[in-house]
């Protein structure tokens, strides 16, 4: 996308977020009664006030609006900034709902099997809409008797439901955005810009969504905060102040020398990629070592040299390059993560060097054999690598909510466009049967793409859970994560159930940093230095099992053990050696009993908790590939002194500790590439830096020094490199 048009994006972006947050702020005030009264951090919110204009369904929408208001409150935001933050929420939702029909528009994108009709081209006359009131006798009855606009949110609102089970939380049937709906007049002036023929061709290119991500923050309001202080001062300002958009270029550059070269070396140059990769720097000289083989010494070819001993450019070409012996990796277990994920570039990028590693591993005599017991044939392996890519192999990680929505979307679109490309057309006139099975493989219902965010703040019904976790409740936990045999019963003693609870209530308390240290909160280690803890605590002392075992005929055995009899460790399974997977179950239990309860309040908390484990569980993992463009500059004031503990050497500057964290995630032998400010290579605050994380821990296998004007409106030098983790890194 050329300057010209980006610079329209960012007008008409603008602009539908002025109108949009002025009708949201109106809607709130003039119908809900919420509204800043004008004094300092006062808003109006109350729960009991006199509503009788509102219809029930009216009413309700309000309690569950005060429901997300107080949910956003408890993350630690003033009144007034919650409210803010409401409608900035409401808004770039709505806008991002509009653009994502716009997108699916354009390509041949199926929705529960059915091909997805035009929604937002033409606003009331859209074709989708007009299927919908044939379809809907009370809708149509609606629109004839005057209320298109009514007609038309409950469309809208059905067309979010339908999508929300592929593309979870941009279409939440509990997001605020399905209670607030600006008037048809406002939607109509703001699809007209969308639908302005100057920006015709930009809805069927993968970026345009990004791209709307990054200028639906004005300027003004990155401004303004830094004006008011030089560090951010919550996760939000944090967020915003650092959206700039990946070019293109330096995405190809930095994914070409990591996941592009990890295959070319497991292929020993038998790949596609090198010609798909432009950017991968290769030599013409590389010899490629033999498993078991060491690296060579310096070579003795003899080469010319000039005056002061140095070699000439084409003589050093000539020199062979050693390249140690890669072992082939079945592609299911090529893992990359991007940190900081903003609105997916490096995933999406990704995402296409994988469906070339894919093809080539089916077909690949060393891996091919295992992909085909899986994958019988190759049409079916095609039809299915969308949704293998995304379960086994892309990991995104962002603080901001507002990009985990377009990552996700921009995945969810890269994958239509995918199949519409192998099925085509022609798919539809296959025989039924073919063709509703190709259409199924179109669901998505899983991606790894998570938002840092904390466990929710509302502290009651983790305390009313953890009062569950006694007797048989405790016991199932322990029969299924511990596969306790049939004949025997296992229940915890009190100290065990204390020990588990405290250890949930750790990861729970760790998480509120979460969404303001992000990926470079070390969750693990966290839970892991509990356990530890624990298991000190107890190591001499109480029992924690009263275990009985059942034999026929005779009576049972009860025994109190600080361990249940198996296998492991000789002895058998302790709760220890399987504290960190019964916490994590204990934690799937928790969302669940969250859901259970039937309350709005009890939804928000379960989409939020399913967002926290999900950021648990990527934590867990290590990584071949680490691709990132971190924030840099100071962290969020209520990070720093977890980083100045956690990330002592590097505790200056966020993007020197995403560095160090991102090696940390990486298997020996893994790539990291990332573009950040070039202070760090030659500033002697980043001497640590330099020697103890980029020359000891990894080495740099390339480095573009690009200068000015790389990241947009960014006023930064920057430079972009790729580093490999030494064999013997942590």
């Amino acid at each position: 996308m050329d300057q010209t048009t980006r610079n329209r994006l960012r007008n008409v972006v603008t602009q539908c977020r002025r109108l949009l947050e002025e009708s949201i702020a109106q809607q709130l005030q003039g119908k809900y009664d919420i509204y800043a009264t004008g004094k300092k951090d006062e808003v109006r919110a109350e729960k009991h006030v006199p509503l009788g204009h509102l219809s029930d369904e009216e009413r309700q929408a309000r309690q569950d609006i005060l429901a997300h208001f107080d949910h956003i409150k408890a993350l630690g935001y003033k009144p007034k900034e919650t409210l803010e933050q409401l409608i900035r929420e409401i808004a770039f939702t709505h806008l991002n709902r509009l653009c994502a029909y716009k997108m699916m528009e354009v390509r041949d994108v199926y929705v529960g099997g059915q091909k997805f009709r035009e929604a937002a081209s033409k606003g009331l006359k859209s074709q989708g809409f007009l299927f919908y009131l044939a379809e809907n006798r009370e809708e149509e009855r609606r629109y004839n008797a005057g209320d298109q606009e009514g007609a038309y949110r409950h469309y809208l609102n059905w067309l979010g439901g339908t999508l929300s089970e592929e593309i979870g939380v941009l279409f939440s049937p509990t997001d605020p955005a399905n209670r607030v709906y600006p008037p048809q007049r406002v939607l109509d002036d703001v699809l007209d810009l969308l639908n302005n023929e100057e920006l015709k061709g930009i809805w069927s290119e993968d970026e345009t969504i990004g791209w709307v991500y990054q200028y639906f923050t004005p300027k003004e309001l990155r401004d303004q905060a830094r004006k008011e202080s030089q560090a951010p001062r919550n996760s939000y300002e944090l967020a915003f102040r650092n959206q700039f958009f990946t070019p293109r270029y330096v995405v190809e550059f930095l994914t070409d020398n990591t996941l592009g070269r990890i295959w070319y070396e497991m292929r020993k140059g038998n790949t596609k990629l090198k010609d798909q990769c432009r950017y991968m720097v290769r030599r013409p000289s590389e010899v490629f070592l033999p498993e078991g083989s060491v690296v060579p010494g310096p070579s003795s070819l003899e080469a010319e040299t000039d005056d002061q001993g140095q070699m000439a450019n084409d003589e050093l070409l000539k020199l062979p390059v050693y390249i140690p012996h890669r072992p082939k990796k079945d592609p299911r277990e090529i893992r990359i993560l991007d940190p900081a994920c903003g609105s997916g570039h490096f995933l999406l990028y990704c995402f296409g060097l994988l469906l070339i590693i894919y093809e080539e591993a089916y077909d690949d005599p060393d891996l091919g054999s295992e992909l085909q017991v899986d994958y019988a044939t190759k049409d079916d392996f095609r039809r299915l690598l969308p949704g293998l890519i995304l379960r086994h192999n892309l990991h995104g990680i962002d603080i901001d909510l507002r990009a985990v929505q377009i990552a996700g979307l921009a995945l969810w679109l890269r994958c239509q466009r995918y199949w519409s490309e192998i099925l085509g057309p022609s798919s539809l006139a296959k025989d039924k049967t073919q063709w509703t099975r190709d259409q199924g493989l179109r669901t998505i219902r899983k991606s790894n793409v998570v938002c840092a965010e904390p466990m929710p703040g509302e502290k009651e019904l983790l305390d009313e859970f953890l009062k569950t976790l006694r007797d048989d409740h405790l016991e199932a936990l322990i029969r299924q994560v511990m596969q306790v045999p049939e004949a025997t019963r296992v229940r915890a003693t009190k100290a065990m159930a204390d020990s588990l609870s405290d250890l949930v209530r750790t990861v729970w308390e760790k998480m509120q940093l979460a969404g303001e240290a992000g990926s470079l909160l070390k969750i693990e280690e966290e839970l892991q230095d509990a356990i530890r803890r624990g298991q000190e605590e107890w190591e001499e002392r109480l029992p924690l099992f009263r275990y009985a075992e059942y034999r026929l005929g005779e009576e049972p055995k009860e025994q109190l053990l600080r361990f249940v009899p198996g296998e492991v460790g000789g002895e058998g399974a302790t709760f220890w050696d399987k504290a960190e997977s019964l916490v994590r179950q204990a934690l799937d239990e928790l969302v669940s009993f969250a859901s259970a309860g039937g309350r709005f309040q009890r939804q928000l908390f379960a989409e939020d908790a399913k967002q926290g484990l999900g950021f648990v569980d990527v934590c867990r993992q290590r990584f071949h590939v680490v691709l990132m463009n971190p924030p840099f500059g100071e962290s969020s004031k209520p990070a720093r002194g977890l980083l100045e503990k956690q990330y002592p050497r590097t505790k200056n500057d966020l993007y020197a500790a995403f560095v160090e964290m991102g090696l940390r995630r990486l298997h020996p032998g893994g790539l990291l590439g990332a573009i950040t400010s070039r202070t760090g290579f030659f500033l002697s605050s980043f001497q640590k830096w330099r020697e103890e994380i980029l020359l000891r821990e990894a080495q740099p296998t390339v480095f573009a020094d690009l200068g000015y004007g790389v990241l947009d409106t960014a006023m930064v030098e920057t430079a972009a490199y790729c580093l490999v983790k030494s064999q013997g890194g942590r």
